[in-house]
């Protein structure tokens, strides 16, 4: 299966770089074991960030932020065949897991729910 891993990356930040590369560090930490798994995972993220560089965001939150972040997520999400919501407060998960469901997909809230391919 192809597994979007969602979970915080910018909640509970303030926007500190810092904090959010350590909720990206968390979402890539489930990464490896899905694809031992047989898998193959991924990450919002991995394809919004390229994206934002390109079209210039300043800030997350601006403007470019909203056209970009979460769309990136959800047209990938649409191709995925499910979703591994990680523990967090998290909007952008929450909205992830509300798509996932609306589209059929099979939402896991922990790795050891996932069966291995």
């Amino acid at each position: 299966m192809m597994i979007l891993i969602a979970g915080p990356y910018r909640s509970g930040t303030n926007n500190d770089p810092e904090l959010m590369k350590k909720n990206l560090e968390r979402l890539e930490a489930m990464a490896l074991p899905l694809f031992r798994m047989g898998h193959m995972p991924i990450i919002g993220e991995w394809l919004a960030l390229p994206l934002l560089k390109l079209a210039g965001a300043k800030e997350p939150g601006d403007k470019v932020w909203q056209e970009i972040q979460y769309p990136a997520a959800h047209r990938m999400l649409l191709k995925c065949d499910a979703i591994l919501r990680i523990p967090g407060e998290s909007k952008g998960a929450d909205q992830d897991v509300e798509v996932a469901k609306k589209n059929g997909l099979k939402v896991y809230y922990s790795i050891d729910e996932i069966p291995s391919a």
